[in-house]
């Protein structure tokens, strides 16, 4: 990364990476994309009015795990993070065509880690696996420089503005979850898929409780770093660990199944639908 990206950050809180994916890389994730929801759709749930989503992509399709490792993306979150980072969350998302309005859910994931350079906690990849551009659905963001005060979403869209990112299947954006952003959800005749992961800092805590980590990447990968990297456990991935110890046959569609049912949030079993 050279200094002017981080530099961009700075001022903006998100950094285009460009097409980081190759056209054989593109095409490879959106088989694995579209076999996740073939295959795996009763892991997929709604996201909102507009998304449905899976977050428990790594167990579902493993080769998601040399995604959001790709040696273009590690390097400057590395960078931009400061220090060592974890795995925190994925979630793979499809957005169906749309006939109705514009509608964007201006939010921020997360509060500002004021003690950051970047005031930033975790930071988010972006990852498009379908052309996006002014006719599709696309991600916007409220570009905001760590030099100014943090505002509430009026005043900071009346400050900052807005930008939507653009680009072929295979871009990639980082931004920092504490800014101002959302998806722009426009009337079109276009699918977008996208691949979206959280990473945070080793030495704080885990992000939320949507994604498990698979025992390959934690336990039995055979590089030390990558074990590191996926070390920081939520409750649900803790209670995956405990089902998959207690009863090493069970499939992992069951498992999945049953993880489902609990709210992490709560610790209760959620009602059925």
């Amino acid at each position: 990364m050279t200094k002017e990206d981080y530099q961009f950050f700075q001022q903006n809180g998100y950094l285009p990476l460009g097409k980081i994916l190759d056209d054989k890389e593109t095409e490879t994730f959106v088989k694995v994309f579209d076999r996740d929801r073939t295959e795996t759709g009763y892991h997929w749930y709604k996201f909102g009015n507009h998304q449905s989503i899976n977050c428990d992509a790594l167990a579902t399709s493993p080769e998601f795990d040399s995604l959001l490792r790709h040696p273009k993306v590690m390097e400057p979150i590395s960078e931009l993070m400061g220090g060592k980072t974890c795995f925190s969350e994925i979630c793979i998302r499809h957005m169906e065509p749309y006939d109705g309005e514009l509608h964007r859910g201006w939010h921020r994931d997360r509060s500002h880690l004021l003690e950051h350079p970047l005031r930033m906690d975790y930071i988010q990849l972006m990852v498009y696996l379908a052309d996006v551009d002014e006719t599709t659905h696309c991600f916007s963001i409220s570009p905001e420089s760590v030099d100014q005060d943090v505002l509430n979403t009026e005043s900071q869209l009346e400050h900052g503005g807005m930008q939507d990112l653009y680009g072929e299947a295979g871009t990639a954006i980082l931004f920092n979850v504490s800014v101002l952003h959302t998806a722009t959800t426009r009337k079109t005749n276009q699918e977008r898929k996208s691949v979206q992961v959280y990473y945070g800092h080793r030495h704080q805590p885990y992000l939320s409780e949507d994604s498990i980590i698979p025992t390959h990447l934690w336990r039995d990968h055979t590089d030390p770093e990558v074990r590191a990297f996926y070390s920081v456990f939520n409750r649900k991935t803790r209670e995956y660990i405990q089902r998959t110890e207690n009863d090493s046959n069970l499939p992992l569609e069951e498992v999945l199944k049953l993880l489902l049912e609990i709210d992490y949030e709560t610790g209760k079993r959620r009602r059925p639908d």
